[in-house]
């Protein structure tokens, strides 16, 4: 099979004039595997130094334990063979490919050129971090469009892994370390990839000072260094239920959740202190026409250009089609459009077994279902079209368990992959798909017996990792990471999920099978991304989101080329070739009418005080995306008429329900107190007066003996969508006391309701009534989860227990802990000062998982609910005692804290040992941490 040598820069710049050759590299002859040529790129995760005291075999650097897990039962793939007879694939040789130009050649692409301005610490910072060397359209898009200056906004986009994420950084750094007292805003759609960016950022701007003449450099305390130096770069992240207290004061640098970031620059508005803010970078700027989540971004954006502040933004995305419009909305932005790829991407189109070049899907369609059998060429050149061959065959599994075409590809497709030492990535439409797929895979896998020393021994580090988490090992994974497989989506633990993914990128796990939102949620590059149907559950993913998922094909600096293979079966193929032929659709307001975003927007502006009349509030308008679109006569979706019809329309809703009002005159607008309350904490106005409705009756009767009432208060509104068992609901409630029984009348729900469900009624949600009836109780079915949390039952035990994956149960713990933030702002807000007070402290519970005795204890990293109480059981009731304490003495505590599990044998069970004592260190090393902060006061410092 050919590939195609990268394209490189598609559009024509100053330093391709200049372009006269390439590098080259070509390593041909015998096969050699990934892990034969890049062995020194594995970075194995170290133990830190164990104690002699343990007991524990080394061999070299590494725990040397043998895999004991039984394994699924093996099956055969089907062979894959190639259609021509060159006999030459990318498995046997490895291609020449022209490489990016180097900064030898074309010194703009080095970043200590005088261009760019950036102090040679950072410089060497990003060397450190493998960033040597930019590619020419950064160059380009960083010095052309003006934006380094820091005087213009910008809107770009370019393929995903194609080096975004860069520019932004630069610009961000630009701006913090040049400019006195500016502050950068980053926005990533994602806590996962806000973790991520946070983890990056620091090492980035590890050592690095600003240049603020005004600020000189401030002597550390000689004691206590962890007070900082206020000319370093701070970076701080703001997300989920992150209580962090910091403001523009106290860092440079904030990364955040879409939500948090609104939160932010609405808290900036308020304090008037938002001139601090001098840029905002929105990554993944298509999620602004997302159904859920779209409106937050685009009326913070809107709210930053209407205050007319020196605020520099920036929007990038890898499918962004409407750039121009996006850019014209965006300030008068420049743009700036790249389809570099620095590694090029093969796509493919598999059916009934036959692999076809993916820019034939639509011929493949037609001719398989529109052409008769017997077509001959004619001699006008269509028969070559009409007489598709396949690149590649899959042949048929003699297993049974892979009858099924479609399984067979995915299967042998991704066998073929990890057997030639290479990654690849599965998607799926579900997290029972990807565990099936994840189980299939590892029947086709090299056995124990095939796999090297080295491997098999960073595979069971990775058992033992994850054998020591909160949760305990998964009886799934267990069996398929012994063989390189692994699985990915929301029913794992954050610590699961964490583990997988960096064993995936050291090279650990061949095969990771993910549900498709993966492709969005995580940097996770393949050599071969595969997926399994083109579905996100019943409903086919969208073009853009095909296009994140295929973007994750090409590792560079690991991979020469990139493969996509989209495999479907029959019923899907007209719509799947239809949709590998789509343009990526624009990206379009959140605020249109039927969209809920344009009744949350208008009462935000005006609740900041941006906006105070008609006139104002027609001055916000202009600044949306939604203006932009009635102006462009291309963009038939809303007319000048139709948006002034909607914006009144709204503000006199926003009157009837009371959260706006105006004066006498009918001109002044202002938020009434329950207005404020919901733009605080951050509630769309439509859930704002659900919870409104339910703060008020807690206020006319609210039960303090019993803990369900207030659990009920702080439970998102959002986990009124999961399914409720209603026999295990009912369960629940028979067992309740008399104090939760009346904060079950006074909340509204009936035994007799339940009683009624449980035995096979289905709860009506026609009406309006109806539907909050319904609501109603299934938020206090998932508080009754969030009650065993809070009562130091384990995340495993509870997702058990109501028959929910424990990565569910989990979020929805954190997502309680910045629901519960925003309740009791939202009762500070009402003047509900006791109601907000009972609040907080449950809310330090639920992130403790722990009853009231124990959050001392929880403060510290790694011990939280069972393993807080096993703490205080054996005696260690304060901080200062566990930092007293060795860490071979607390070992034991944490042996019995773990999930019960059969034993290990030999030196897998010194190999789990081991890992625990290193948390062990890690717990005493935090507890000295926690209980030297504590003497602070005590030194007057």
């Amino acid at each position: 099979m050919e590939f195609r040598k990268p394209t490189g820069v598609l559009h024509k710049t100053s330093i391709d004039s200049a372009k006269n050759t390439y590098t080259t590299v070509a390593i041909a002859g015998q096969k050699r595997t990934f892990d034969e040529v890049h062995r020194e790129a594995y970075d194995p995760i170290q133990l830190p130094e164990v104690p002699a005291a343990v007991n524990v075999t080394y061999k070299g650097d590494f725990l040397r334990p043998r895999l004991q897990q039984s394994l699924f039962p093996a099956l055969q793939a089907g062979a894959i063979s190639n259609v021509s007879l060159q006999g030459v694939t990318e498995y046997s040789q490895r291609k020449a490919l022209a490489l990016t130009p180097s900064s030898a050649i074309h010194p703009l692409l080095d970043l200590s050129h005088p261009s760019y301005g950036l102090p040679p610490a950072l410089v060497g910072n990003f060397a450190a971090m493998g960033v040597r060397s930019i590619y020419p359209w950064q160059s380009e898009c960083l010095i052309r469009s003006g934006a380094l200056r820091g005087d213009r906004n910008l809107v770009y986009t370019a393929p995903t892994g194609g080096g975004k994420s860069l520019v932004a950084d630069i610009l961000m750094l630009k701006k913090v370390i040049g400019c006195p007292g500016k502050k950068a805003l980053l926005v990533l759609p994602y806590v996962a990839l806000v973790q991520e960016k946070l983890r990056w950022m620091r090492k980035l701007v590890d050592g690095i000072t600003k240049n603020d003449p005004a600020f000189p450099r401030k002597v550390q305390n000689p004691t206590f260094t962890k007070l900082g130096n206020e000319d370093q770069v701070r970076v701080t992240g703001f997300f989920g239920g992150s209580r962090s207290k910091s403001n523009w004061a106290d860092m440079d640098i904030a990364i955040c959740t879409i939500e948090k970031s609104n939160s932010l620059v609405n808290a900036a508005i308020e304090e008037c202190t938002i001139g601090k803010l001098g840029i905002i970078v929105i990554d993944e700027l298509h999620m602004v026409d997302d159904d859920n989540r779209g409106y937050i971004l685009e009326l913070m954006a809107t709210k930053v250009l209407t205050l007319k502040q020196d605020i520099q933004l920036v929007g990038m995305s890898a499918t962004l089609n409407n750039t121009k419009q996006l850019a014209k909305w965006l300030g008068d932005a420049k743009f700036y459009h790249s389809r570099y790829k620095p590694v090029p991407v093969e796509e493919h189109f598999v059916f009934d077994n036959a692999v076809y070049p993916a820019a034939s899907s639509i011929f493949c369609y037609k001719t398989t279902t529109q052409l008769a059998p017997k077509t001959q060429p004619t001699g006008n050149g269509l028969g070559s079209q009409l007489r598709l061959t396949p690149s590649r065959m899959i042949q048929p599994s003699p297993s049974k368990e892979l009858k099924n075409p479609l399984d067979n590809a995915v299967v042998s497709l991704a066998n073929e992959t990890a057997r030639a030492g290479y990654g690849a990535l599965v998607f799926c439409s579900s997290r029972a798909g990807c565990e099936r797929d994840a189980v299939l895979i590892s029947q086709v896998m090299p056995r124990l017996d095939e796999i090297d020393s080295f491997t098999k021994d960073k595979r069971s580090d990775l058992i033992a990792d994850l054998r020591s988490t909160s949760t305990g090992l998964d009886s799934t994974l267990e069996k398929t990471v012994p063989v390189g497989v692994a699985f990915h989506h929301a029913g794992l633990t954050t610590e699961e999920r964490d583990l997988i993914a960096t064993s995936y990128d050291l090279g650990v796990v061949k095969v990771i099978v993910a549900t498709c939102s993966l492709a969005a949620g995580i940097n996770l590059p393949a050599r071969r991304v595969i997926l399994h149907g083109a579905r996100m559950g019943a409903d086919l993913v969208g073009p853009s989101m095909l296009r994140q998922m295929r973007g994750r094909a090409g590792r560079k600096g690991k991979d020469e080329v990139g493969e996509t293979y989209l495999c479907c079966q029959k019923s899907d193929l007209e719509a799947v070739a239809e949709l590998m032929d789509a343009e990526i659709p624009d990206v379009k307001s959140s605020l249109m009418p039927g969209k809920r975003g344009i009744k949350r927007a208008l009462l935000e502006v005006i609740a900041t005080r941006l906006a105070r009349s008609l006139e104002s509030v027609g001055d916000y308008m202009k600044k949306t995306l939604l203006q932009c679109a009635a102006e462009d006569a291309d963009d038939p979706s809303i007319s000048q008429e139709e948006l002034a019809d909607m914006v009144n329309a709204t503000l006199q809703e926003l009157q009837d329900t009371r959260l706006i009002e105006a004066d006498a005159s009918g001109l002044e607008l202002k938020a009434t107190l329950l207005g404020q309350a919901i733009v605080a904490s951050s509630l769309t106005p439509e859930d704002g007066l659900f919870v409104h409705r339910e703060l008020s009756k807690a206020l006319q009767a609210f039960v303090m003996d019993g803990e369900m009432h207030v659990l009920y208060a702080f439970t998102p509104v959002l986990a009124a969508q999961s399914a409720v068992n209603w026999k295990m609901f009912l369960t629940e409630v028979e067992q309740f006391d008399e104090s939760n029984m009346r904060a079950l009348g006074f909340i509204g729900l009936k035994p007799t309701v339940i009683n009624k469900m449980a035995k096979g009624s289905t709860m009506k949600e026609s009406t309006i009534e109806e539907i909050e009836t319904a609501r109603v109780y299934k938020r206090f079915y998932a508080a009754l989860q969030l009650r065993d949390l809070c009562n130091e039952m384990p995340i495993h035990t509870v997702a058990r227990k109501y028959d929910m994956p424990r990565g569910i149960v989990q979020n929805l713990a954190q997502t309680c802990r910045g629901f519960a933030a925003g309740m009791i702002q939202f009762c500070q807000r009402m003047n509900w000062g006791a109601l907000a007070a009972v609040l907080d402290h449950y809310s330090d519970r639920l992130k403790a998982g722990a009853k009231a005795d124990l959050l001392a204890l929880a403060q510290i990293s790694y011990i939280k609910s069972r393993t807080a109480r096993v703490f205080w059981d054996s005696g260690y009731k304060t901080v200062a005692s566990i930092a007293a304490a060795d860490a071979n003495d607390i070992l034991p505590i944490l042996l019995q804290a773990q999930p019960k599990k059969l034993r290990g044998k030999g030196i897998e069970e010194k190999n789990y040992h081991a890992k625990l004592l290193v948390k062990a260190h890690y717990i005493c090393k935090k507890a000295n941490e926690l209980w030297g902060m504590s003497l602070f006061p005590l030194l007057g410092t």
